[in-house]
């Protein structure tokens, strides 16, 4: 099948296959899979144009509400957390969208920008997963809390599944211009809204010119930097990747005749078909997250970020 946007050739069955099992593993971190997808199209189907970014945006627009709303369906959803993640990334993504376009519309300038905003998230996640673990009174800190605050949830998850008993929700305590702080399974937790704000913004124009709405980034912040469970900013990092993956789409869209002699706008098609089989498998991703640990999760997402992101690094240097 040829897509004319993206100058590809490719099955019609590879996209939305991919997308599946992709997203399948990302969206219980709470990640869409767009950060995968994108080298994907890059090395594999040799969609290099500036409009892949879009593409990949548009595939969030699609794939994302199922998982959306599995986490809104279990009350793991913090509203909160989820509007200062939107408020905060949308005008970072419109920035990263015209720096994508003006300023890094060569492949191998994009690699390289790809490749080191990868292994930043890798090395982040990997630091997080190796860190010495405390002893004495320090096995009292927030970390082993966490540790064992993921244990009581998914022993809890297993026992509702069997009993049909309804799993605990989040509740929001507090939500102002400074602090945001909800509890979940009896923790409470507190975090600044201007430090979500500020990342939230940072992440955003990254995003805009990588093609991602920002929930790579955002959602390994959370749990290594905020100390917020995966299990409640998964829903938020999702949330706040659509509304921004719908403004980058329709702001690549709206400047693409500005550029007439660049490909800009989004290619629809593969970026539907992406987005069908992302749709599946972050819906079955999100159902599944409480069954698989944490760490697990982590490891994945780790490994994969990593060796993604070397590739391109490497690849440009050589």
């Amino acid at each position: 099948m040829h897509f004319p946007v993206a100058g590809i050739d490719v099955s019609p069955w590879v996209p939305p296959l991919t997308a599946l099992v992709v997203s399948f593993f990302t969206s219980m971190g709470g990640v869409s899979g767009a950060f995968l997808l994108l080298p994907f199209q890059v090395s594999f189907l040799g969609y290099t144009a500036p409009s892949v970014s879009a593409t990949n945006q548009f595939y969030n627009v699609v794939a994302i509400p199922s998982g959306v709303y599995r986490f809104i369906r279990e009350g793991r959803m913090v509203w909160p957390l989820t509007w200062m993640v939107v408020i905060g990334t949308l005008p970072g993504v419109l920035i990263g969208a015209i720096v994508r376009v003006k300023y890094l519309p060569d492949p191998g300038a994009f690699k390289l920008f790809a490749g080191l905003v990868l292994l930043y998230i890798g090395f982040r996640l990997v630091r997080d997963l190796t860190r010495k673990k405390a002893t004495g009174q320090d096995k009292a800190s927030a970390e082993k809390r966490f540790q064992e605050q993921v244990k009581a949830w998914r022993q809890r998850a297993a026992q509702s599944a069997q009993s049909g008993n309804p799993l605990p929700t989040v509740r929001v305590r507090r939500f102002s211009l400074t602090r945001i702080c909800y509890e979940f399974y009896s923790e409470v937790y507190d975090v600044s809204s201007i430090g979500i704000f500020s990342l939230s913004f940072i992440v955003g124009i990254i995003g805009g010119v990588y093609g991602i709405g920002g929930g790579a980034i955002i959602a390994p912040f959370f749990v290594t930097f905020f100390h917020l469970p995966v299990y409640t900013v998964a829903g938020a990092a999702l949330m706040g990747t659509f509304v921004t993956s719908v403004a980058g789409v329709a702001f690549y869209q709206a400047i693409a005749p500005l550029y007439p002699n660049v490909s800009v706008a989004p290619d629809w098609t593969l970026g539907l078909l992406f987005g069908l089989g992302g749709m599946v498998g972050m819906y079955l991703g999100a159902r599944m997250q409480k069954h698989v640990p944490a760490k697990a999760i982590k490891w994945m997402l780790a490994a994969v970020i990593v060796y993604t992101g070397g590739k391109y690094v490497v690849g440009f240097l050589l």
